[in-house]
C-alpha cells in the first residue's frame, strides 16, 4: 500500500461501498429483476445488516489505529540543555514526521527528576504523552526517596533503551589536578573545603558523586541544581570546582578550554577526549556508573501504541545522520526491546536500592 496514502485510506474497510450498493439494488425499478423468493429476501435482508454492523464493529478498532490524534508531549526531566533534553530535541522532528502530529518538547525540571517524572506516571495512558528518562529518574530516585509518588516498575511501560553513556568528573581549569589521583589528593588535604555540584538531588550525576566519595574516602561537599546547564555554568563561572554530568552538555565547554574532563565512570575512555581516564584505571573501579537512556510511556498504554513507538523509534534511532549525532554527544547509540528495557529498569532500581542502604546515603 503506497506510504503517503491518508491514515484512514489505509485503515478502513470500503464498508459504505457495499451498503450503498445494496441499496442502490434495493431502490431499482421492479421491472428489471426478478421477484425474490422469500428466503432470498431473508438472505438479503441479513446480508445488509450485518454490513451495517460489521460498519459499527470496525470503528473501535479504527479509532485505536488512528494514533496519534492530537500533539505529542515529549517531557524531559530536567532543564533546558541537560542531556535528556538534547535527545528529545534531536528526536522530536523525526518523530513529528512519522507520527503525523505535532512532538512537543516539554521541560519540567525540579527535585532530580521527581516532577517531570512523575507527571508522565499520571498522564492519561493514551500515548500521548512521552518521557524521555534516564537512570537516575526511574532507578535511582525511587530507591533513594522513599516517599516517592511513583513505582518505576509498576507506574510505566517501556519503550525502547537507546543509548548509554558515562559520567563524566569535570572540574574548573583551576582546579590544579591533573587526573583523579590529584583530585583525591586535594580533596583528602582539604577535607569539606571542595564542592561539586551536579543536576539535582537524586540525579545519576549527583549518586555517581556520592559514590566517589565513598569509594575513594573523601569529604566533598553536594551543590545540587535544577539541572545540567545551572550546575555547568557555576562550573564556568568558578562558583563550584568541580561537576559530576552527562557527557553531552560538556562536551562544548571542554572543546573550548572552559572546563577540564578528569575521568569517565564508563568501563572505556571516551573517543572525543582521550585523555581523560577511566575511573577504573584511576584506581577506583566500585565507583563505575553506566547512565542508560530511554524512553517511557504510561503504564496502561494500548500495546499496539506501544508496537507503533517503539518501531519507530527503532527505525529513528538507525538514521545515520541520528547515530552520527548522538556519538557527537559521546554516548552509545544502541536500541533494545521493549521487554529488554523493562528488565533493565527493574534490575537497576534493585540494584541502586542495595548501593543507597548500604552506603546510607539520604537526602533533605
Amino acid at each position: 500500500m503506497p506510504a503517503d496514502l491518508p491514515l484512514q485510506s489505509k485503515l478502513v474497510p470500503n464498508a459504505h461501498t457495499s451498503i450503498m450498493t445494496l441499496g442502490m439494488q434495493a431502490h431499482a425499478p421492479i421491472a428489471a429483476r426478478p421477484s425474490p423468493s422469500p428466503c432470498r429476501s431473508v438472505v438479503h435482508r441479513a446480508a445488509l445488516a450485518l454490513a451495517l454492523l460489521g460498519g459499527g464493529l470496525h470503528q473501535p478498532a479504527h479509532a485505536q489505529s488512528a494514533y496519534p490524534t492530537k500533539p505529542v508531549r515529549f517531557v524531559v526531566a530536567y532543564g533546558a540543555g541537560s542531556t535528556l533534553d538534547i535527545m528529545a530535541r534531536t528526536l522530536g522532528p523525526q518523530l513529528n514526521q512519522a507520527l503525523g502530529q505535532p512532538v512537543i518538547v516539554e521541560n519540567r525540571p525540579g527535585a532530580g527528576g521527581l516532577i517531570g517524572t512523575d507527571a508522565v506516571a499520571k498522564a492519561a495512558p493514551d500515548g500521548h504523552t512521552l518521557a524521555m528518562s534516564a537512570l537516575g529518574p526511574l532507578a535511582m530516585n525511587p530507591a533513594l526517596y522513599p516517599k516517592t509518588p511513583f513505582d518505576p516498575v509498576r507506574d510505566f511501560a517501556a519503550v525502547a533503551q537507546i543509548a548509554t553513556g558515562p559520567v563524566v568528573i569535570v572540574v574548573h581549569p583551576s582546579v590544579p589536578a591533573k587526573n583523579v589521583k590529584g583530585l583525591v589528593a586535594l580533596a583528602k588535604s582539604k577535607p569539606a573545603q571542595l564542592n561539586f555540584g551536579s543536576p539535582g538531588v537524586g540525579s545519576s550525576p549527583h549518586l555517581a558523586g556520592e559514590l566517589f566519595k565513598i569509594v575513594a574516602g573523601v569529604d566533598i561537599v553536594h551543590v545540587p541544581y535544577k539541572g545540567n546547564a545551572e550546575a555547568l555554568t557555576d562550573l564556568v563561572g568558578g562558583q563550584v570546582s568541580i561537576v559530576f554530568s552527562g557527557v553531552p552538555p560538556v562536551v562544548p565547554l571542554a572543546q573550548a578550554g572552559r572546563v577540564r574532563i578528569l575521568a569517565t565512570t564508563g568501563k572505556q575512555r571516551l573517543a572525543a577526549f582521550p585523555d581523560a581516564e577511566t575511573i577504573a584505571e584511576a584506581g577506583l573501579p566500585g565507583a563505575e556508573v553506566l547512565i542508560w537512556y530511554g524512553i517511557v510511556v504510561p503504564a496502561g498504554t494500548p500495546r499496539p501504541v506501544v508496537t507503533r513507538l517503539h518501531a519507530e523509534i527503532v527505525r529513528i534511532m538507525a538514521l545515520p545522520e541520528i547515530r552520527n549525532r548522538f556519538v557527537q554527544l559521546g554516548v552509545d547509540p544502541g536500541t533494545s526491546t521493549a521487554e529488554a528495557f523493562a528488565t533493565v529498569i527493574r534490575d537497576e532500581f534493585a540494584r541502586w536500592t542495595k548501593v543507597i542502604r548500604t552506603a546510607n546515603i539520604k537526602v533533605n
